[in-house]
């Protein structure tokens, strides 16, 4: 195992090829850092979320092969904070990372959309996204091409879905829905399509 003036040492070495080796210089981390050395890309919108694809049902795998119905850049939004309050446009309780506010001129309140880049989401209780929303809210500063996820309560709640945050997403219409959005209690597939792919990990 390498010591850390040896492994600082291989770090500039591998971050300034033309620079001689020094063992006895350790590299600054502004250096190491201003080469791009350890820099993430995020996966493009095409690419899915996580390792949630493995339990997909029939219907599902048909959605995630069709062509979007729409294209809308996304903004997350919350309650608590100054962020949302009360009830949706269809006087429904918003269900965290199932409601949207669309524009209904372009996407009509009650569709149910299935968006294949958020399948596989990993959530703070565990559990898998299926890739279905609900359009059930609306807004005035949502026009066109943009909508509102819903994320839960308090700032905390949009860090899982952050990647998809300013990011142009698929939707496909998936059917219309009547009454409120479903609650994740009346989704248990959800917890068994979790545990599932923990599993098969784990194997």
């Amino acid at each position: 195992m390498l010591g850390t003036a040896a492994a600082l040492a291989l770090v500039w070495a591998m971050a300034f090829p033309s620079a001689p080796a020094v063992e006895a210089d350790p590299v600054s981390y502004e250096a190491a850092v201003a080469t791009g050395l350890g820099e993430e890309t995020t996966a493009s919108a095409s690419e899915g979320s996580d390792s949630g694809v493995a339990g997909l049902t029939p219907e599902q795998q048909a959605l995630m092969g069709e062509d979007a119905d729409w294209t809308a850049r996304v903004n997350l939004y919350h309650a608590g904070g100054g962020g949302a309050t009360g009830n949706d446009s269809l006087g429904c309780r918003p269900i965290a990372m199932r409601t949207i506010a669309t524009d209904p001129r372009y996407i009509p309140r009650r569709t149910r959309l299935f968006i294949p880049e958020t399948v596989g989401l990993r959530m703070p209780d565990g559990t898998l996204h299926d890739g279905y929303w609900y359009a059930s809210d609306t807004g005035g500063a949502i026009k066109g091409q943009k909508i509102d996820l819903y994320t839960g309560h308090g700032r905390g709640s949009m860090q899982p879905a952050m990647r998809f945050n300013q990011r142009r997403l698929t939707l496909i219409d998936a059917g219309r829905f009547d009454g409120c959005p479903p609650s994740w209690d009346a989704q248990p597939s959800q917890t068994l399509m979790a545990s599932a792919v923990s599993n098969v990990g784990s194997r």
